[in-house]
């Protein structure tokens, strides 16, 4: 089935219903938002003549515009490219130019002469506050190009810490499947609610409009168009039963704002937190500051939002014996796939054995765009190898350790920096850490811990040492501690070991 006609249902049943919202004001309802993306699809096909899965690629910022050129490229059967408005240009040169985008929408202020220099096939740039995009409403409507579940819907690109960025071939169907799992294990949307979109809607954020468009809900777009905390709760305040997909980095900045102003949570329903570690005492604060509204949820571009999920059910259940231990986990396998751990021949491993984690389900994607080498190594006998390395307890609760790539070995034993950083967490000056491998002569590699002090916090080295060696193994402990102001991170709030490591390796 085309995602479009999610839509399209959704105005037939409840056409007055807000569907579209910038700030305090309503913008269209899902009568008139149906009716602007039938129009906007009537000229992709024929005022440009786009022909059935090409590609058009959106660069903007959070827009009240993002849904409805999403949801015309799918009805008129394109397949959409939605780049994060914070890459740089010849990141979004290189993507442009391996989808072979044939248009371009952009939100105002962006550089389009520096993005689209090189791209070879792109036929124009539509800015979305232009003279242009109003008239591409004028023309006439159009059908449904396309009913295949297995046509390409969205092509996503990984985010190329380790070299160039990967297309995520992502279908009609495997988007459909994704949706159904929020319903079934992340929340249940209802019409009286509002998806905020703070987070891209280029990414995790827009992923999530499916399963609020089938329930008829409210989309709501900050003017700021990113994530200011006061925002965030003056718009819970004044529509309530509020929604939204947040790295945990923005859940740090959420509970320290509400705590330093005593700002009210209550408008808020559901903030459903992935896309990296939410580590233990930052889940814990969080919960005594704003309350159980929290869910988490982990997937990879490969399947999107969709391997695991902890509810707000086990979040909550503080009286299970194991509840600390769950806690710390990325929870149970969602509804639509199953997940194994396996070693490095692919055999499943026991409960609680650490090993490489791999998913099988209608989620997972076709493979990578125009890759086949990099979609072999990945999917493999119908499971996409993930790369990440965890461990399934007794009862199917999953506990990510690290990417394989980031394990530290020394004198032969792994060892896992997440687990490192948990507990330099603990100490309460530290706002931030993260952990790497430095080569070694004698142990192959060596801990080294990058900290992340908290504003006006002075942290005594030899603090951090006791609390190592009171919590984790003697051999775990950091062999040094490095002092900095900030953690280099990517557009999407990653930390870049990558770059730490280089920084060691320079002064070898």
């Amino acid at each position: 089935m085309n995602l479009s006609n999610l839509l399209f249902r959704t105005a037939k049943v409840f056409p007055d219903r807000p569907a579209i919202a910038c700030g305090e004001l309503d913008l269209y309802n899902y009568r008139e938002l149906a009716a602007r993306v039938l129009a906007l699809s009537g000229s992709l096909r024929g005022y440009f003549g786009l022909r059935r899965g090409e590609r058009v690629a959106l660069f903007m910022q959070n827009s009240p515009h993002y849904l409805e050129i999403l949801y015309a490229i799918w009805h008129a059967g394109l397949t959409a490219v939605p780049i994060n408005n914070k890459l740089h240009p010849k990141e979004v040169e290189f993507i442009l130019e391996d989808s072979g985008s044939t248009l371009l929408f952009i939100t105002a202020g962006m550089d389009h002469q520096i993005l689209t220099s090189n791209s070879t096939k792109l036929l124009q740039v539509i800015d979305t506050d232009s003279k242009e995009y109003l008239a591409l409403f004028q023309g006439g409507e159009a059908s449904v190009a396309s009913n295949d579940p297995s046509d390409l819907a969205w092509l996503f690109y990984t985010s190329g810490t380790t070299g160039k960025p990967k297309g995520v071939m992502l279908t009609h169907a495997n988007l459909l499947t994704m949706s159904m799992c929020y319903f079934t294990d992340v929340d249940t949307p209802q019409k009286e609610d509002s998806i905020l979109y703070a987070a891209p809607m280029s990414h995790g954020a827009g992923l999530y409009n499916f399963a609020h468009v089938i329930v008829g809900a409210r989309h709501l777009v900050p003017e700021s168009a990113g994530f200011l905390p006061e925002e965030i709760f003056d718009l819970a305040n004044r529509y309530r039963n509020i929604s939204m997909f947040a790295a945990p980095t923005m859940v740090r900045r959420l509970v320290e704002y509400s705590a330093r102003y005593g700002s009210d949570p209550s408008g808020i329903k559901t903030v459903v937190y992935g896309g990296g570690p939410m580590y233990l005492e930052d889940i814990r604060r969080a919960l005594d500051v704003l309350g159980n509204r929290f869910v988490q949820i982990y997937g990879q571009g490969e399947t999107p939002m969709t391997i695991s999920a902890l509810s707000k059910f086990h979040i909550g259940n503080i009286g299970h014996p194991r509840y600390l231990e769950r806690l710390g986990s990325v929870g149970v396998a969602q509804t639509a796939v199953e997940v194994r751990v396996v070693d490095i021949g692919g055999q499943i491993l026991p409960a609680g054995e650490s090993g490489e984690i791999i998913v099988r389900g209608d989620t997972v994607m076709s493979g990578y765009w125009g890759n086949p080498t990099a979609t072999l190594n990945t999917l493999r006998d119908g499971w996409l190898y993930t790369g990440d390395v965890g461990a399934l307890d007794q009862d199917g609760f999953l506990t990510l350790k690290d990417r394989s790539k980031d394990i530290i070995i020394s004198g032969g034993s792994n060892i896992y920096p997440r687990e490192v950083e948990e507990i330099l967490l603990l100490h309460p000056g530290v706002a931030e850490v993260s952990v790497v491998g430095r080569p070694s002569h004698e142990w192959g590699e060596e801990v080294i811990a990058f900290i992340v002090p908290e504003a006006g916090a002075m942290i005594d080295l030899d603090d951090l040492d006791e609390i190592c060696l009171k919590h984790i193994a003697r051999f775990k402990r950091p062999k040094e501690y490095r002092i900095l102001e900030c953690l280099p991170k990517n557009n999407y709030g990653k930390v870049v070991k990558t770059e730490l490591r280089r920084a060691l390796e320079s002064e070898r």
